[in-house]
């Protein structure tokens, strides 16, 4: 099994994980506006209670958004310079999927992650867990109004993430009885990231270290505040 080093700073936490041979070595705060400050030591933490050093990896993996621009690029970042100076490949995960998948591993098997995306809107994807019990997309992530995100056909499905919090009224007002739960405290933690890029990696999807860029949804990023 690889070895895979993840970083996740999307949202208000921050976490990062080492997934060795289908067991996980995570670090987790939540701590707004000191990511920067803290993803290395949390790097230097999971490292040094597993025993290995960079070199010693096959992947580093991020969670390339959508979600908080400045979150976003601090992930992105750390992953490229560290992949450069460990000789690593990249492998980018999306954030909405890394939230769906932590509510997949608490059972769910049909999830409508969103997150607020400030502006009036959520970023919004809906996922749901195939027979390895991994969120598998259900249709194409986007950034829109509350009112306006898209619902899968059937019901079962269980909402997760802080913009449920946010959004929660005009949400569940569109998903209607589609919905059977609402988990507005999941995050996307780095765990569930490294769970998610194990497979992607095998799969071939990794990419030079200066190929592991943010996606954010949203095309206007440098006049907007986070």
């Amino acid at each position: 099994m690889s070895r895979i080093l993840a970083l996740e700073t999307a949202t208000d936490a921050c976490s990062v994980a080492l997934r060795v041979c289908g067991e996980t070595v995570e670090r987790r705060v939540v701590a707004p506006r000191e990511h920067a400050a803290r993803i290395l030591s949390l790097v230097e933490a999971v490292l040094a209670e597993a025993g290995l050093v960079g070199t010693g990896l096959d992947a580093l993996a991020f969670g390339r958004g959508p979600g908080s621009f400045t979150g976003l690029r601090i992930a992105a970042g750390v992953a490229q310079g560290l992949a450069l100076a460990w000789g690593l490949p990249v492998v980018p995960v999306s954030t909405l999927a890394a939230l769906a998948q932590d509510a997949v591993e608490a059972g769910a098997a049909r999830v409508l992650a969103a997150l607020d995306a400030r502006m009036g809107e959520v970023y919004w994807g809906a996922f749901t867990a195939d027979a390895a019990d991994l969120a598998a997309p259900a249709g194409a992530e986007a950034v829109c109004p509350p009112h306006a995100v898209a619902v899968p056909e059937g019901g079962g499905w269980v909402g997760a993430g802080p913009g449920w919090a946010a959004h929660g009224e005009a949400l569940r007002a569109r998903a209607g009885n589609a919905l059977v739960a609402v988990e507005p405290e999941r995050l996307p933690w780095a765990g569930r990231v490294a769970r998610l890029a194990q497979v992607a990696l095998a799969r071939g999807e990794a990419v030079p270290p200066e190929g592991g860029v943010p996606v954010y949804l949203r095309t206007r990023v440098a006049d907007t505040p986070r």
